[in-house]
């Protein structure tokens, strides 16, 4: 059985945490984006079928491609920022799950029902997506996850080569800079939001 988190890990990963607009002129190595997806990869997606397919966006061309397809304020943030990750979906994720999940037939349960198919994907896509914040952040790195950009040119530009594969989300990465974050909005306390029945 798992103990609890330290505060300063809880801090560090939700109480303390900020989404940044901008990030301090330092590097993140290949090696950090491996580390990330090494972690994103044990989140629970259903049936193990681990839709998201994400393109590191690092090199200046690809940053530049990238940030003439979203809004003006964020195709800026794309620029400065040492890498975006484009999170995306493949639609035929059903595929790999004679690999992915070996415990049940379960292919069929998607190949021939595509609304689910679809839904399935973009819900465990975005699920990976929030494993792939938190575990930047867990890594000491920080996130500015972002639309406003057109799903379908980022599709025909980076995922020509992945028929099935859809943009879900971007997000930037890398060291925060403070002055770029806004004041904290409000969060709500547990009676808000929450019923217990």
């Amino acid at each position: 059985m798992s103990e609890p988190l330290s505060n300063e890990a809880l801090d560090q990963l939700f109480r303390t945490a900020r989404t940044y607009n901008g990030y301090v002129d330092k590097p993140v190595s290949e090696a950090q984006l491996h580390a990330i997806w090494d972690l994103v990869k044990y989140g629970p997606t259903s049936a193990n079928s681990l839709p998201a397919r994400i393109v590191w966006v690092t090199s200046d061309e690809a940053k530049e491609k990238l940030a003439a397809l979203a809004l003006p304020a964020n195709g800026d943030k794309i620029r400065q920022a040492p890498v975006t990750a484009i999170v995306g979906m493949d639609l035929e994720f059903y595929e790999n799950l004679p690999e992915l999940f070996p415990h049940a037939d379960a292919k069929p349960w998607f190949n021939t029902n595509p609304e689910l198919a679809h839904a399935t994907a973009f819900r465990n896509s975005s699920l990976q997506g929030a494993y792939f914040i938190l575990a930047a952040r867990a890594l000491g790195l920080d996130t500015g996850p972002m639309s406003g950009f057109s799903n379908e040119a980022v599709d025909a530009a980076f995922f020509a080569d992945q028929p099935t594969v859809r943009s879900n989300f971007i997000s930037t990465l890398g060291y925060g800079d403070p002055a770029t974050i806004f004041d904290r909005s409000p969060r709500p306390g547990f009676d808000r939001f929450n019923r217990i029945v």
